[in-house]
């Protein structure tokens, strides 16, 4: 059985990593919110996101490191964002 907001779900995907960041605008923010009220499978992929984000960054805090591109591959084929794999790292 599909899930019902999978039409909302991939709408949004293109826009969490700014939402993550901070950097989205509120329109988006709000929009990304209401689904997150209702979506209990993009609430779980925005923690995960978030809590990836933390970890990544408090581990290169002392160092200047990107994260490797197999780690960053497997990230993303977990947490099932297949289509950012194919954008380049320094846009998001």
């Amino acid at each position: 059985m599909a899930h019902k907001h999978s039409e909302d779900c991939r709408h949004l995907l293109s826009s969490l990593s700014d939402y993550v960041d901070g950097t989205a605008g509120d329109a988006i923010c709000d929009e990304i919110e209401r689904h997150l009220a209702d979506c209990e499978n993009c609430r779980v992929v925005v923690d995960t996101l978030k809590k990836t984000v933390y970890l990544v960054q408090a581990s290169t805090e002392e160092e200047s490191l990107e994260l490797p591109t197999d780690v960053r591959v497997r990230l993303f084929h977990a947490l099932k964002l297949e289509d950012f794999l194919n954008k380049p790292q320094n846009q998001g």
